[in-house]
């Protein structure tokens, strides 16, 4: 068996690096602050990453092997080329889903950075297996080398990116991720030979380096694109954010104040500083007061319109609580939630947006709102 000679192009190999990472921050940035998002934006942003982080490895993969240099002309299948970003955009989708949906312990962080380096092992070697009038020959060592690093990275930057949602910490996943889609390449290529291959066996139509160079292009440029609009809170600079302001006393809750609820049919009124907390429910509010449950026509907009500035304070962007009767508060990661003297009360949660500001006006007030 005759071996053709290989070469390569080093502008085309650094740009397919240069692919790897801006795909990898794209679709690692698309992911931040979902937990308080709505969930057709979770979805949507989680939809969009995946095809930034999947269709990110095609794009590598085919950057590279536009500079790949043989002594005879060779053509790819245009249908198992698709084939190959297909099954990277769906494998990195599965890992998102797991990581967004279900509980985050550091089994499925793991998992889901398997799954990855998976979808960049699954997707090289299709895209390989596409080539027409040539055929790549793998040795052993090869693909284990590069799947145990394809597969290590991937876990890593996925331990890191998601360990602590920081921007710091996504451009540290950022340059692992990259790592592991151009180290399965460039291992497993380092130990693939080529031979030629007259007979074609096509599954479907053939597409040369030219077509499949204008592919590539317009998807890089696509990928480029999101990069720019998700950079945008990276580059402004520390100073030219409006700071937080400092939390104010909350003015005492006006007795004056009734809010229309519904009881049994019957119309009645609440004095808001008798309200423990609100909770949106659909287009109206559930009133909880220390005796009962009450239905409100209010939506939580007007809710939060007409109670806020009465010393109310906004939880979650479902839920706002009367400081005055918090009896407790208590943290667990990266959320909190707000409990009350009545211990059949259910909690009121606290997003992760919202927490700092809540632990302070708590702290500031020490509950002597509204009394």
């Amino acid at each position: 068996m005759e071996f053709l000679t290989v070469n390569h192009s080093s502008f085309l190999i650094a740009m397919s690096c240069v692919v790897a990472l801006v795909a990898g921050f794209t679709g690692l940035s698309l992911t931040r602050d979902l937990s308080e998002k709505p969930m057709f934006q979770k979805k949507a942003a989680i939809a969009l990453a995946a095809i930034a982080l999947g269709g990110g490895i095609w794009a590598m993969h085919f950057v590279a092997m536009l500079g790949l240099k043989l002594p005879i002309l060779f053509y790819y299948d245009a249908a198992i080329t698709l084939v190959s970003a297909l099954s990277a955009i769906l494998l990195v989708g599965a890992a998102l889903i797991l990581l967004h949906f279900a509980q985050r312990t550091p089994l499925i962080i793991s998992l889901a950075g398997a799954i990855v380096g998976i979808g960049i092992l699954v997707m090289h070697y299709i895209g390989m297996a596409g080539l027409e009038l040539c055929r790549a020959v793998y040795t052993t060592s090869g693909v284990v080398f590069s799947s145990v690093v394809a597969i290590g990275l991937c876990v890593l930057a996925f331990w890191i990116a998601y360990g602590k949602r920081t921007k710091r910490n996504i451009v540290l996943g950022t340059i692992c991720f990259a790592a592991a889609v151009c180290s399965v390449h460039f291992l497993a290529i380092s130990q693939t030979n080529f031979v030629q291959e007259p007979n074609v066996a096509e599954f479907g139509p053939a597409m040369s380096n030219e077509t499949l160079a204008l592919g590539v292009i317009f998807f890089s440029f696509v990928i480029f694109g999101a990069c720019l609009w998700v950079s945008v809170t990276y580059l402004v600079a520390p100073g030219s954010e409006a700071k937080r302001p400092e939390p104010q006393p909350a003015p005492l809750l006006n007795a004056e104040l009734q809010i229309p609820c519904e009881a049994d049919g019957h119309k009645i009124f609440v004095r808001a500083k008798d309200v423990m907390f609100v909770r949106a429910d659909g287009h109206y509010t559930q009133i909880y007061t220390e005796n009962e449950r009450l239905f409100c026509v209010w939506p939580i907009t007007v809710a939060f319109k007409r109670l806020l500035p009465l010393g109310f304070l906004q939880t979650h962007r479902s839920y706002m609580v009367n400081p005055a009767r918090v009896s407790r508060f208590e943290r667990t990661k990266d959320k909190g939630r707000c409990l009350f003297d009545r211990g059949d009360l259910p909690p009121a949660p606290v997003s992760r947006s919202k927490l700092k500001m809540v632990q302070d006006v708590l702290a500031s007030h020490g509950g002597a709102i509204g009394a």
